[in-house]
């Protein structure tokens, strides 16, 4: 029996997430928001509403572990009409009394207008990319949230062969701890 490269990539991953996020945790938090942005395909940057949930455990040493899932809505007020793209993420960070900060990897899934340096059209598809985010909590649970995301799209698109999505957005989060 051979093992792949791929085999032995996994397996190292999953192992650093298993000894980065201990089976003792000190407390787990909730999150939800809403954020204000742009997101940018191709050419073209377009306005993104963007709801976000996620849950995160806390380590004793404040090691956090997150996972999140972030809806970006293009609304239609704008040239090529509406547009949705999700993205669901885990991310490895730090966190403090007041706040945290996150990254990792995400998976994208959209469908939207985007403008390339000739065309302009509709793309849909799945994603790879990277997201980072900061919480800041000022007023007990109510704080303000900025997140990016930049993912590779494009493929065999006429649209937009070869290039990458970047989402930036901010807004107020609210958590909830769970002892």
């Amino acid at each position: 029996m051979t093992t792949t490269g791929r085999q032995i990539r996994s397996a190292t991953g999953l192992a650093f997430v298993l000894g980065v996020v201990p089976t003792q945790v000190d407390a787990s938090e909730l999150s939800a928001g809403i954020s204000l942005g742009w997101i940018q395909a191709g050419t073209a940057t377009r306005l993104a509403v963007s709801p976000h949930a996620g849950i995160s455990w806390r380590t004793k040493s404040d090691i956090t572990f997150h996972v999140r899932d972030l809806l970006s809505v293009v609304p239609p007020i704008q040239i090529g009409g509406a547009g949705v793209y999700n993205s669901a993420m885990v991310a490895l960070g730090y966190g403090w009394e007041n706040g945290d900060f996150s990254v990792g990897p995400s998976f994208a899934i959209y469908y939207m207008p985007a403008c390339g340096s000739v065309l302009c059209g509709r793309i849909a598809g799945m994603a790879a990319g990277v997201h980072a985010q900061t919480n800041a909590y000022v007023a007990g649970p109510l704080g303000v949230s900025v997140s990016a995301n930049v993912d590779w799209i494009g493929g065999s698109s006429l649209v937009l062969p070869g290039y990458v999505s970047i989402l930036v957005g901010a807004g107020p989060v609210l958590r909830w701890n769970v002892k």
